[in-house]
């Protein structure tokens, strides 16, 4: 895909590596629908799309809501003509053990609520946008549209994270059923797994821990959300990628 123009949507699109894909992606001339739930984060990442000389437009919006879903993509089409490319990260953490145990007694449990809300905003969230993108890109006859999916190296089973992992495993296994279903339209879709990235979240987490992460990692450094970018930008422009999953950790 030339991205020069193309009008490509990114969900958890208002910092961290949201952002650093939108400005990645505006460098190369396309424009941009930014998708998040913070108007205040949005705004600054439409101020830097516009100092890279192209053009956004903010939506807020809930994922995990399909008539909002739905709405959005209805308005974004009107407000930029067509859809030809789709970024599914927005994302959330509520993480918890399955049950932690103290002097053989059961004393907390991962909330049931929490197990769906993460893997609605990441899984369902997803499912719907792509469902919504896809539907739009068949319809504008666009040939040459692509899906972009952020999973995590998490899809293996992580600690504390069984909603977490689910959710990105269940990204992966979508990413494949949709490059199925969809390539007969001129749809890829590609799935991003990233290691440990430096984001605001991360750095949240003692300097120590952050250190240690590091050591654990082959590379010996913690990744730059332009890393994951770059990816990004090179799953767009190489047309035949489509149907797996790109691990971007370090080699971790």
């Amino acid at each position: 895909m030339n991205i020069q123009d193309k009008v490509i949507v990114i969900t958890g699109g208002g910092r961290g590596i949201g952002r650093s894909i939108a400005v990645h992606l505006a460098e190369k001339g396309a424009k941009l629908a930014v998708l998040d739930l913070d108007d205040t984060a949005m705004a600054d990442t439409l101020a830097l799309i516009k100092e890279a000389g192209s053009e956004g437009r903010a939506y807020n919006c809930n994922v995990a809501d399909e008539e909002i879903v739905e709405n959005t993509f209805n308005q974004i089409v009107r407000d930029f003509g067509a859809i030809h490319g789709l970024i599914n990260n927005a994302g959330i953490l509520r993480d918890a053990l399955l049950i932690k145990v103290k002097d053989g007694k059961v004393i907390k449990k991962m909330s049931g609520d929490h197990y769906s809300l993460v893997v609605d905003v990441h899984m369902k969230g997803a499912f719907l946008c792509a469902r919504e993108a896809a539907a739009h890109m068949v319809e504008q006859g666009v040939e040459d549209g692509c899906i972009i999916s952020m999973s995590s190296i998490a899809h293996r089973g992580n600690f504390g994270q069984s909603n977490y992992s689910a959710a990105k495993a269940g990204i992966i296994a979508q990413t494949r059923v949709w490059t199925k279903e969809l390539g007969r339209y001129g749809i890829r879709a590609m799935a991003i797994a990233p290691g440990t990235i430096d984001t605001e979240m991360l750095r949240s987490m003692p300097a120590e821990i952050l250190e240690q992460s590091a050591r654990q990692i082959p590379v010996q450094r913690i990744g730059d959300v332009s890393n994951i970018a770059q990816t990004v930008v090179h799953i767009f422009e190489n047309d035949y990628l489509s149907g797996d999953v790109i691990e971007v950790s370090g080699g971790l």
